[in-house]
């Protein structure tokens, strides 16, 4: 009983060590963006004093973030990626699932390849034919992460897929459904949990992407968030506050998208052992 208690107070010191150790960067953020430039240099793991506090970093940062329009533009543009992404990799994964035969299986192993390819490998070749056909803009941004993103999906809803009987499609071909009807009315509501664990990973992806935007984006009204963060740093000045700040706002709607999508995929799961 004395071991299995130390083992379990070992346990519970070593989560909590890890807790801190990947909360801390969150802390460090948080903190500082309530401190002026001078408080942060001077005390970094400190809490604001009344010295220090200041409001006036959000307020700032706000103005220079041009918040509501970069925000809109992250918000489009990771909103319809996401949700073609889903809507055409739940299908093509489904579809490779129910056609067995060699070319899908030769398909099913391109997009797993596609994913042992750096984006630092095609970006150059991509964005120089995006030039040329007039696509740096936002819905060419989109077609790429939409490529990019499809394979990793594809691949999470070809496995989740194999779990559902095929038995269900065949009753309701019986009933008279087509084909789409099948997918859209019997397979994709069973996805539920497998589309909520897709979509928090792309969403997350696309929202904090950065590298991608600066090569498209090249005009500042079709800015997204991380693209204006870059705002703060410059050549010979770094304004941590505001750009800790800024950090901070960008931060509150995908943290709060997480939680939300956290809950429906426990719900989610519980359904789909209960079943």
């Amino acid at each position: 009983m004395k071991q299995k208690r130390l083992k379990k107070v070992l346990w519970s010191i070593l989560a909590l060590f890890v807790a801190l150790v990947f909360l801390a960067p969150l802390y460090i953020a948080v903190v500082n963006s309530f401190k002026t430039q001078k408080g942060i240099y001077l005390d970094t793991l400190g809490l604001p004093g009344k010295l220090v506090f200041t409001l006036q970093n959000y307020v700032q940062a706000f103005k220079d973030l041009n918040f509501f329009n970069s925000f809109l533009n992250s918000f489009l543009i990771t909103t319809i990626s996401t949700i073609i992404i889903i809507a055409l990799s739940s299908m093509a994964a489904w579809k490779l699932v129910r056609t067995r035969t060699k070319i899908s299986g030769v398909i099913f192993f391109m997009f797993a390849a596609a994913m042992l390819v750096p984006f630092q490998a095609v970006m150059l070749p991509l964005v120089n034919l995006m030039g040329k056909i007039g696509f740096l803009n936002p819905p060419g941004l989109i077609f790429m992460y939409i490529g990019f993103g499809s394979s990793l999906s594809i691949i999470m809803y070809h496995g989740f897929i194999k779990g559902i009987p095929k038995e269900l499609e065949e009753a309701a071909i019986i009933d008279g459904c087509s084909e789409f009807q099948v997918f859209w009315l019997i397979v994709f509501p069973l996805l539920k949990p497998i589309t909520v664990t897709v979509s928090i990973l792309n969403v997350m992806w696309i929202w904090n992407d950065f590298l991608l935007p600066q090569l498209i984006i090249n005009k500042p009204k079709w800015q997204t968030l991380p693209l204006k963060m870059f705002y703060f740093f410059g050549q010979y000045s770094k304004k941590w506050n505001l750009a800790l700040a800024g950090l901070v706002l960008g931060m509150i709607p995908i943290v709060v998208f997480y939680f939300v999508a956290q809950k429906h995929i426990v719900k989610g799961v519980t359904q789909g052992s209960i079943k």
